[in-house]
C-alpha cells in the first residue's frame, strides 16, 4: 500500500474529531434504458427531478504504539443517506475498488449499510461505484474518495482517542424519473420527491416496508453515527441555492420581456413624440 509521508509522534490527546471536511455538490442523472426496460417501468415523468441526499467518506482511528507497522490504523469508507436513513430504496449495491495490494481489492456490498471496514497504514484512492435498481437509473455513479488516515495538521500527535473523519455531500438528482420509481419513494424519508403538477394523477404510493426491516438499512444507531457530519445544513443550502437561481431565471426573463415591450412601445411612438 502506498506509504503516508507523514511523520508522527504518539502522545495521547483529549477526545476529539479531526480532518473532518464539508464538501457539497449536486450530482444529476439521466436515465438512456431503451424501450423494453421504459415500459416496464412506466412512463417518464417529465420536468420532474427526485434528490437523494447521500455523504460518502471515512473514519479512521489509530491502533496506538503497539500496533504493528503496516497495520496501523483501523479505517471504515461508507456512503450513507445524508440524515442516516435507509438508501436501499435507490441503491442496489455499492463496489469499493481498494488499492491493489488488498487481498480481493475489488469489494461488493450488496445491502445496506454500504459500507467496508479494513486495516492498513497508507492512503489512497477508492472508487465507490453505485449501482442503483432498474427503475432508477440504468447508469452507475463513479464516486472517488481518498482515504485519510492521517490528520492534516503533521505537527499534531496521533491519538487512539481522536479518529480521522472525512466526508463528501452529494445530492444526487435522477431528471424525469419514472413511475414506478417515483411511486416507491414518493412517501420515503431517504428521497426528497417534489410536488406533483396539477392534473398530473399517479397510482397510489407503494407502501412502505415495515419498520424493523427498514431499519436494518439505516446508519442511525451505527456505531460510528456520533462521529458523522450533520449535512443538513448543507443540504438546506442546495436547496436554497436552487431556489435562487430559478427565481433568477424568472427575472431574467421577465426583463428581457419588458425590454422587447418597451421596444416596441417605442416603435409605436408617433413622430411628434419622439
Amino acid at each position: 500500500m502506498p506509504q503516508s509521508s507523514s511523520t508522527k509522534t504518539h502522545d495521547q490527546d483529549p477526545a476529539d474529531i479531526t480532518g473532518s471536511t464539508l464538501k457539497s455538490q449536486r450530482t444529476k442523472m439521466v436515465n438512456t434504458s431503451d424501450d423494453s426496460e421504459k415500459k416496464s417501468s412506466g412512463k417518464k415523468l417529465k420536468e420532474l427531478e427526485v434528490g437523494v441526499p447521500i455523504v460518502y467518506g471515512n473514519v479512521a482511528f489509530w491502533l496506538g504504539k503497539k500496533a504493528s507497522e503496516f497495520q496501523s490504523h483501523k479505517w471504515t469508507i461508507y456512503v450513507r443517506g445524508a440524515t442516516n436513513e435507509d438508501l436501499g430504496v435507490v441503491v442496489k449495491r455499492v463496489v469499493f475498488q481498494l488499492h491493489s495490494s488488498f487481498n480481493n481489492p475489488t469489494r461488493v456490498v450488496d445491502n445496506p449499510p454500504f459500507e467496508l471496514t479494513e486495516s492498513g497504514w497508507g492512503e489512497f484512492e477508492i472508487v465507490m461505484t453505485l449501482h442503483f435498481h432498474t427503475d432508477v437509473c440504468d447508469k452507475p455513479l463513479h464516486l472517488y474518495h481518498h482515504l485519510k488516515l492521517y490528520p492534516e495538521d503533521e505537527s499534531g500527535a496521533l491519538s487512539t482517542k481522536k479518529p480521522v473523519v472525512v466526508e463528501s455531500y452529494d445530492e444526487i438528482v435522477f431528471a424525469e424519473p419514472s413511475e414506478s420509481f417515483f411511486a416507491r419513494v414518493q412517501n420515503h424519508p431517504a428521497v426528497n420527491v417534489p410536488r406533483l403538477p396539477p392534473g398530473l394523477n399517479l397510482p397510489p404510493p407503494v407502501p412502505i416496508e415495515d419498520v424493523d426491516r427498514r431499519k436494518r438499512g439505516d446508519t442511525k444507531d451505527h456505531p460510528l453515527s456520533q462521529l458523522f457530519t450533520n449535512f443538513s445544513e448543507a443540504d438546506e443550502l442546495l436547496k436554497l441555492t436552487a431556489a435562487r437561481q430559478q427565481v433568477q431565471g424568472h427575472i431574467a426573463r421577465l426583463r428581457r420581456q419588458l425590454s422587447m415591450v418597451d421596444g416596441q412601445h417605442q416603435q409605436l411612438k408617433p413622430a411628434s413624440d419622439l
